[in-house]
Formats: C-alpha cells, structure tokens, sequence
C-alpha cells in the first residue's frame, strides 16, 4: 500500500508518500516541500513530487473550506476537487480542510510533540479544540465517540475580530481602514496580522521604526523578522507588536475554549506557534486566555498545549487517506 498525504497552505505545501510495515505501521518514502505561490495549480505539484508513481489513496489537507469534495483555498489561487483528482490518480481521494486534518492528526502526537502550558490533566472523553495562526488562522474541532473522533471542520478564523480595550479599538479602526468591509480575526492573528500590527504600532507613536528592522523586512520574510527582533530584544517596535499578537492570540484562544469547552486539550498549532513558543510560555497568553470574567475558573482548568510538531496536519491526512483506503468502493 502506498498512501500520499499532502498538507496545502497559502505560503507552502508538504507532501509525503507511506508506506505499511508488516506491523500495521506507517513508513514515510519520501517527502519535500514546495513554496505554494511559485505553482500555479496543485496539479503542477503534485505530478513534480510523484514523477510518474502511482498510489493506492491520498489524503489533502487544505487550507479553505471543503464543500461537497471541492475546496477553493483562502489564501492561494488554487482550487481542488476531491472526484477529479481521485480519476487523475487512479485512486481515491479524501479532501479535508486543514485544521479538520490537524485535528485528525492530534492522536498521532507523542509527548514530545507538545509543549505543555497549562499542567492540567486531558479528558480521553472530552472535545479538543486546535486552532493556530499562520498564512491565516484556523480553528477545529475534535469529539470523541466509540467509533472514532467525529471532526467538526470551522472557519472561525473569519470571524469578526474583537476588542477589549481603547489600544485594541485603535487597532480595529487602523485594520477598518485597510479593510473597509470587515476586519476578520486573521487581518490580526495570522503572519500578515502580526506585520499589520506591527505598522500599526510604528504608526500610533507607540514604538519608533529601527531601520535596521525595515530593511531586513523588505529582504526577508516580514512576519519572521518582527518575530525574531523582538525575541532577540533588538527593537522596541517588534516587541510591542509581538506582545499584543499575543494577547489577542491568547483572547481568542479563550473565546473559542468557551464555545467548545474543550476538557479533552485544547492546542495551538500551525506554523507560527512553535516559533513563537517562548513568548506564549511568558504568561501573557495564558492570561488573556483565562481573562473571561466569571468563566475565568472554568478556563484555568482546561488542559493547554502547543503542537511543536510542524508535520500534524500531514499526520492527519495521512490518517484520512488511510480511512478511505480501508472503506468499501461502490461497485
């Protein structure tokens, strides 16, 4: 048996071949990443990683919503659809969206996969919640049942942004004016949003710009640089922006805990978190999290974690394409 599992996102894409071991296990073949933006379809990346091999099933997780086997990705110019890439590979295909597929992926983690924040005990019984930031920010459901975790798929991350004090009401009119329609919670809590904060606060006179900062923002990734100016304390700039990202990140983390009340783990993945990790270990986030008032208690017992490994959303497509492996094809 030989599975494909690919994880499709706006900046990259991952895609890796498995193998079975006569134990049942998995065994990865091969593997390699592709810069999403440089294809002008997923079809160009997928015939270049398999030259010419052919597969038993495959698994795609997107970064979009999935409507009837077909996902238009929110941040690429890409669109998938599950029937037609099923007859192009001669085999089937399950299409999921991302964070439904990092959800799926979470029972693959060992405990070395997750950096604790909380030191609260999961519930086997209870949901889980997996959202994260990072082209954009994705939200996801888990519960569990006798026959398996029921995946809920969820584009919370297009929600409407909230705001709890006169600083963040600032930032909502400075983001209103980029995005006159609606500000969504991703113009803040994604890569983009942390620059976009950024300039907001050289904007406000809350920090002044280091030209240093600027000029390596205009030769490298952006959201990267701020992040790492900041943790390196180089500028003052990068740190404001960096620590209200975090805050917000943190709200919103609450804000979704309370909707899904996830006593089974709640965990911050995609692919800013693991980078970020010593800033949401300072407390910060933990704090805004928990900050709801009279459900503050309730939140401070939930279990927390962040996913450092970067490959979960691959693992679980992985799982997915092994399930429509093992399910029965009409005749």
């Amino acid at each position: 048996m030989l599975i494909l599992a690919a994880d499709i996102g706006g900046t990259k894409t991952d895609l890796a071949l498995y193998g079975r071991e006569p134990d049942g296990s998995s065994v990865s073949l091969a593997a390699a990443r592709f810069q999403s933006r440089a294809y002008p379809s997923f079809d160009r990346v997928l015939a270049e990683f398999l030259g010419g091999r052919r597969v038993d099933a495959a698994g795609l997780a997107c970064a979009g919503p999935v409507v009837d086997g077909r996902c238009k990705a929110t941040n690429l110019p890409w669109e998938l659809d599950a029937r037609t890439l099923g007859e192009q590979l001669g085999a089937p295909v399950a299409l999921s969206n991302d964070f439904a597929a990092t959800v799926l992926g979470v029972p693959e983690l060992t405990a070395a996969d997750l950096a604790p924040l909380s030191a609260n005990e999961r519930d086997p019984a209870g949901p889980i919640a997996v959202l994260g930031a990072g082209t954009g920010l994705g939200e996801g459901i888990g519960v569990p049942t006798p026959q398996g975790l029921i995946v809920l798929a969820s584009e919370g991350g297009h929600a409407d942004l909230p705001v709890r004090d006169e600083l963040e009401i600032e930032l909502f009119r400075f983001l209103k004016q980029r995005h006159p329609r609606r500000v969504s919670l991703e113009r803040a809590l994604s890569g983009p949003g942390l620059v976009a904060i950024y300039e907001f606060v050289v904007a406000h006179g809350l920090a002044a710009a280091d030209p240093v900062t600027a000029a390596q923002m205009q030769s490298g990734d952006p959201a990267e640089v701020i992040a790492r100016r900041a943790s390196s304390a180089e500028d003052p700039a990068c740190d404001r922006a960096l620590s209200l990202f975090v805050s917000l990140y943190g709200s919103e983390a609450g804000n979704f805990a309370l909707k899904v009340l996830p006593t089974g783990g709640l965990f911050i993945a995609g692919g800013m978190a693991p980078k970020l990790i010593d800033w949401l270990k300072r407390g910060e986030f933990m704090r805004a999290l928990c900050d709801k008032g009279r459900m503050s208690p309730l939140l401070q017992r939930l279990p927390v974690a962040v996913v450092m490994n970067p490959q979960v959303a691959l693992l679980g497509a992985r799982a997915l394409a092994t399930m429509i492996y093992r399910t029965p094809r009409a005749p």
